[in-house]
C-alpha cells in the first residue's frame, strides 16, 4: 500500500510539473559606451535626444537660456584649434557649440562621433538689415542682397562639459 501511495505521489508531482513554464527574463542591455571627457565632469545619463533638444530650441525666444544636456552627432569641428563644433538637430538644423570661457577645446578629428554636451542653450536672431549688411560686406550681388527677406535664427549652446564617444 505504501508503494502505491508513493507511486501515485510521484506521478502527481510529475504531471503537475509538466505544465510549469519557466520564463526567462531578458533585459535589453545597452552597449556600454566609453567617453572622453572635456571640460567639467558630466554623465551621459538623462541626456535629451537631438529631436527633444530641437523642441527646446523652438520654445526659446531671443534672450532666453535653458540649462540642458543633450546627445547628438558632431557635424563639424573648428580645424584651427577645436574651439567650436556644430551638432546635428532634428531635420537639417544644427546647433553651434562654443566652450565656456574657452576653458577647453575638443579634438579636431571628432567629426561624426557621438557626443553629449551639458550647458546653456539659447537662440540668436540676426535681423534682415544686419544680414543684408553682412552680404554687402562679403561682396555679394545686389540680387543676392535683395533676396534676403527674413531674419536668420541660430541655435547656440555654451557647453561647460562635453563627452565624446571613443571609437
Amino acid at each position: 500500500m505504501k508503494k502505491h501511495i508513493f507511486a501515485v505521489a510521484i506521478l502527481l508531482s510529475l504531471f503537475s510539473c509538466k505544465d510549469v513554464k519557466v520564463e526567462e527574463t531578458t533585459q535589453e542591455e545597452k552597449p556600454l559606451v566609453e567617453y572622453a571627457t572635456f571640460g567639467d565632469l558630466i554623465s551621459a545619463d538623462g541626456a535629451l535626444s537631438n529631436a527633444e533638444m530641437m523642441e527646446k530650441f523652438n520654445n526659446l525666444k531671443e534672450g532666453d537660456t535653458v540649462d540642458v544636456k543633450f546627445h547628438s552627432t558632431i557635424n563639424e569641428v573648428c580645424q584651427k584649434k577645436g574651439c567650436w563644433m556644430t551638432l546635428g538637430l532634428e531635420g537639417d538644423k544644427q546647433a553651434f557649440v562654443k566652450f565656456k570661457d574657452y576653458g577647453f577645446f575638443v579634438p579636431k578629428n571628432a567629426q561624426d562621433k557621438d557626443v553629449v554636451v551639458n550647458g546653456k542653450a539659447f537662440v540668436s536672431v540676426v535681423s534682415v538689415d544686419e544680414l543684408k549688411h553682412y552680404a554687402k560686406d562679403e561682396g555679394k550681388s545686389q540680387e543676392a542682397i535683395d533676396s534676403i527677406v527674413e531674419p536668420k535664427v541660430t541655435y547656440s549652446f555654451m557647453a561647460d562639459g562635453v563627452l565624446i564617444a571613443k571609437q
